[in-house]
Order: structure tokens, then C-alpha cells, then sequence
């Protein structure tokens, strides 16, 4: 069995680290999928998906730390006019970010569950918000 399913959020701020494991753990339940794998997928070029522990502190390191590498006020060529959008790129850093952070994940499932560690959350990264993004959920299995 094959399930797509399109999770819909408003982010909030620039930068957002957004816990989305509670939607993508009800679908997969909703799926009626007892073994397979569960892929979670954004759609967007300044987002990311990422997995960690949810803490606030740490989400707030993980946040200050790619600014750092990617300063707001940074040199970036795509900072200009571009032709094809008829508007200036304001993101680059968003595009840096989610470069690094990934547009992915893969989740076992096992007896209609995500397997994850008891600590870890996926998160929808957003970088270049606020903005309405759309999370492609993959379920594949029996």
C-alpha cells in the first residue's frame, strides 16, 4: 500500500524550528499501514526537515548556530535582482540553511507506529518565513 498525504502549516517567524511528529504519528496510524516506512518530505527550497531532541534550549543553539554560518548580513551573489522572478532574492540564507538541514526523513514503521527514540522529534525548518508550507507525507507498506 502507497498513501500520500500533504501536511499544511503556517509558519510563524523567520526562522522556526516547528515539531510536526504528533501530524506525521496520526496519519501513519490513520494509514492503516502496520510495517513499511514513512517518509516525510518538504516541498520547499528554504525549509528543511529535521530530527532531534526537543528541547528548547537546544532548538534555540540550532537556530543561533546556522546564523552564525550564514549571517543576515552576509555577501550572497543571489541577493540581487533576478530576472526570471522579476524581484529581488532576499532568501539566500534560507537556501544555505536548508541545504545543510536536509529535505528529508525516513522513519521505520513497525505495528502501525513511527519508530523513533524517545527523545527525538522531527521538525518542519523554516528559514524564510512566515510562510504557508506544504509537508509531503510518504507511507509505504502492508
Amino acid at each position: 500500500m502507497v498513501k500520500h498525504v500533504a501536511l499544511e502549516y503556517m509558519t510563524k517567524a523567520y526562522n522556526q524550528l516547528l515539531p510536526i511528529s504528533a501530524d506525521v504519528r496520526r496519519e501513519v496510524r490513520l494509514s492503516g499501514v502496520d510495517n513499511g516506512v514513512a517518509y516525510v518530505i518538504t516541498q520547499h527550497t528554504t525549509t528543511g526537515i529535521m530530527i532531534n531532541e526537543k528541547l528548547e534550549c537546544l532548538e534555540d543553539d540550532i537556530l543561533r548556530q546556522l546564523g552564525l554560518l550564514f549571517p543576515e548580513d552576509g555577501e550572497y551573489y543571489h541577493a540581487r535582482f533576478l530576472r526570471e522572478y522579476g524581484a529581488m532574492a532576499g532568501n539566500p540564507t534560507g537556501h544555505l540553511k536548508s541545504m545543510l538541514s536536509g529535505n528529508h526523513c525516513v522513519l521505520p514503521i513497525l505495528d502501525g507506529e513511527i519508530v523513533c527514540g524517545r527523545a527525538q522529534e522531527i521538525y518542519l525548518a523554516e528559514f524564510d518565513g512566515p510562510q504557508e508550507r506544504t509537508i509531503s507525507l510518504v507511507i509505504l507498506g502492508e
